[in-house]
């Protein structure tokens, strides 16, 4: 089995580059992917970090969409709990409309960040108590429909409520997650799901089995829609591929001991202060055995016996090849590298 590719963005910034810079870079991605048959497009939504720029998911979309015809453009996702459930819902239904059966809606209940940033995105008071997250999805998913949702008073009389006036089409809304709660809620709503398998990698197996296990259909999805995230660096050489990953190590090594988090090290400045602190060692192993690092057709080899595996018959990967420093700075050719040689190999 060959499964489709997509991809998720988190729009990484390395050192001296600009948020500009950066941003470019993964638009000029987008409409790589885009050429290239991929089959959708997704930034994530982190906050306060000095190598990630995707902040806004919206935002994103929204430019990706305007530089893409083809490919469907989404959040991979949009962390509820930081924003209102009307103004995602009305962002969305914007979006919908700008790039009409293009649009997917990924939702998370993670904050993004650290808990400074979490009560600073948290000032909107009840709209952003965790424990409405399911009422909140249910919500969305009512106001980006043709039909809207209805407010019932207590007092009596209803009160109509659009995210948009006229809609003729609706996002598509995934969930997403990285624990049972969030694969067991998909399945009670009948929507797809998606587990962050390019950040945890642990409860993978057992996450899919409990979503199709108690999977309720819905109208809008009958049979149980997943499909899995991982890490990916392609390179014409396996030394090459390491090389390019090694800054990605090194960055999950400092978020995972707790070091101070930094702009994402340029290959050269990761394999000289590897040679002096060892940061990434640790997470090494992990890597060669989670992520897709190598050759064109060890890591397509690779990547369908993952999708067999887990009977998924799409992959979204995370494109994480770091960059010489003398690249430019407004591309990302190792990312761009990743896709189009992953892309060859499986056609």
């Amino acid at each position: 089995m060959t499964p489709s590719l997509s991809v998720l963005d988190l729009v990484p910034v390395r050192t001296g580059q600009s948020s500009a810079e950066a941003m470019a870079a993964s638009l000029a991605l987008a409409a790589r992917a885009d050429d290239l048959g991929f089959t959708r497009y997704w930034f994530a939504e982190h906050h306060n970090m000095p190598a990630v720029a995707s902040t806004t998911p919206p935002v994103l979309i929204a430019a990706a969409a305007m530089r893409t015809t083809r490919i469907r453009v989404g959040s991979g996702g949009v962390m509820l709990p930081n924003h209102s459930p009307l103004i995602v819902a009305e962002q969305f239904a914007a979006l919908e409309a700008l790039a009409p059966g293009r649009i997917d809606l990924g939702i998370g209940r993670a904050p993004g960040s650290d808990p400074v940033i979490t009560q600073l995105l948290r000032r909107s008071g009840t709209t952003s108590d965790v424990d409405q997250f399911p009422d909140h999805i249910r919500d969305i998913r009512a106001l980006v429909g043709g039909d809207g949702a209805t407010l019932t008073f207590t007092s009596g009389g209803t009160y109509d409520l659009h995210a948009t006036p006229a809609a003729t089409g609706d996002p598509e809304v995934w969930l997403l997650g990285s624990s049972d709660y969030s694969a067991q809620l998909a399945a009670a709503s009948g929507l797809p799901y998606v587990f962050a398998n390019h950040f945890s990698g642990q409860g993978l197996e057992h996450a899919l089995a409990l979503y199709r296990g108690q999977y309720q259909p819905s109208e809008a999805h009958p049979e149980p829609r997943t499909f899995v995230t991982a890490n990916a660096v392609v390179a014409p050489t396996a030394e090459e591929a390491w090389d390019r990953a090694l800054p990605q190590v090194r960055m999950m090594a400092r978020l995972r001991s707790g070091r101070p988090l930094v702009a994402l090290e340029t290959v050269e400045q990761a394999r000289e202060a590897e040679s002096v602190d060892n940061l990434g060692a640790p997470f090494a192993d992990w890597a060669r055995s989670s992520w897709f690092i190598g050759t064109p057709a060890d890591a397509a080899s690779s990547l369908r016996d993952f999708a067999a595996k887990h009977q998924v018959d799409e992959v979204m990967i995370s494109p994480v090849a770091g960059s010489y420093a003398d690249e430019p700075m407004d591309s990302a050719n190792g990312r761009a590298q990743t896709l189009e040689l992953l892309a060859a190999a499986l056609a």
